[in-house]
């Protein structure tokens, strides 16, 4: 059994390893670069085990990533940490300029996907004899309808776009998360208790304790981060300040059954903006900025290597391997009905750039939380299909729409 210091130590060397071949021979973006390496060398470790079944390095690869919890490790971990440092370099004047759009793409959006994916799922597994209750294919649609945050915000460092169209990316990213997983809650509640235990009145209770609770929640302690800060000038306690802002508004966000990723994103916009007005001076804003872009950029080297390596893990039924591959066009057209409608909606008083639906859709990227909350569905007989489903769509929005993101873009935008 590895200590925690044993696991960090490992997946920092991984990192920094696969990173360093990655950016001297083959050249990919740093976090795809990172996901491919570490998906390569599991497939390359199950071949060898089912070639020489005697030769135990898969096994003991495998004990050592299942040593760390998947879901804590992101969901209670990293996700804080990042989707702060995210929204600490959004510019809050040109989001509340797409505030319209950002809003209706992070709820209505959301509601769109997740019900056209549902039922989707619902009508794949019939047709395949693999069934999949629509209580529980909803519960799909919901974990695999938000874009990650994490992975978009990687993705649009290389991707050169308009302003505005890398603000509603951005902004439907960081907000569309924390709905995503207030939806996730409700609907994984209503399928856990299939007796009707659960009723509508409970889930719009739980929508508005959690987001608007999480929201309210990173108002106040951002504020008064913000005032603390403002008192001071002195960069190494600012940072410190930043540090426990962001640790203990998620954990107390946690104790008080609210969005802690909600609460980050608002906690993020209010000190990332506010701030260098007149709270923080031009050496802690330089200390402080950088910062958090080098945990932004180590974390999400980590995440991503490590959503590789999940394969080792995961143990994927291959008899579900037909209902995974049609989730991928399945979540596709649903992001492409969930961007559509918002933007045909709006187009009457708001101006979109040429290509932001193609864009908006091409870009919608899933990561380690969509990963992370599969793996947090009870342990009941559909938890395998999910599972499947949804590593393949991750892999291909990050890898194959990742990679020709770029390529979209210079070809549609105008």
């Amino acid at each position: 059994m590895l200590s925690v210091f044993d696991l960090i130590a490992i997946l920092l060397v991984l990192t920094a390893a696969f990173g360093w071949i990655n950016h001297r021979f083959i050249r990919l973006p740093h976090s795809i670069g990172l996901l491919v390496m570490g998906l390569g060398a599991s497939l390359v470790l199950i071949a060898v085990e089912l070639a020489f079944p005697r030769i135990l390095l898969y096994a003991d690869l495998a004990a050592v990533i299942r040593q760390i919890d998947f879901q804590e490790t992101v969901l209670n971990g990293m996700l804080a940490f990042l989707l702060f440092a995210g929204a600490l370099h959004v510019d809050l004047s040109v989001l509340r300029e797409r505030a319209w759009t950002v809003g209706a793409m992070a709820t209505i959006g959301v509601i769109i996907s997740t019900a056209a994916v549902g039922v989707g799922m619902w009508l794949a597994g019939k047709a395949l004899g693999i069934p999949v209750p629509l209580a529980w294919a909803l519960v799909f649609g919901a974990l695999i309808s938000p874009t990650d945050p994490l992975a978009v915000l990687s993705v649009l460092k290389a991707v050169k776009v308009p302003k505005t169209l890398e603000i509603e990316m951005t902004g439907e990213s960081l907000f569309n998360d924390g709905v995503g997983v207030v939806i996730f809650l409700a609907l994984l509640a209503a399928a856990a208790n299939a007796d009707g235990s659960v009723g509508l009145l409970h889930i719009g209770e739980l929508f508005v304790v959690e987001a608007l609770g999480g929201g309210a929640l990173g108002l106040v302690t951002g504020y008064a981060a913000y005032r603390a800060m403002r008192a001071i000038d002195d960069y190494a306690i600012e940072v410190l300040l930043s540090l426990a802002l962001v640790t203990g508004t998620y954990a107390l966000a946690g104790k008080l059954h609210m969005s802690g990723p909600i609460a980050m994103v608002v906690a993020g916009l209010l000190i990332g903006n506010h701030g260098p007005r007149d709270a923080l001076s031009d050496v802690t804003q330089r200390y402080l900025f950088s910062f958090w872009t080098l945990v932004d950029d180590v974390l999400n080297s980590v995440l991503f290597l490590l959503i590789g390596l999940e394969v080792l893990v995961l143990r994927l039924d291959l008899s579900v391997a037909w209902l995974a591959a049609l989730a991928v066009p399945l979540a596709l057209c649903a992001r492409l009905f969930a961007v559509s409608i918002p933007v045909f909606a709006l187009s009457t008083s708001h101006t979109f750039v040429r290509g932001t639906i193609p864009v908006l859709t091409w870009g919608g990227l899933r990561g380690g939380i969509s990963i992370a909350l599969a793996l947090s569905i009870p342990e009941v007989p559909e938890k395998s299909a999910i599972l499947a489903a949804t590593y393949a769509v991750v892999l291909f929005t990050i890898i194959v729409q990742g990679l020709s993101l770029r390529a979209v873009a210079a070809r549609v935008v105008r």
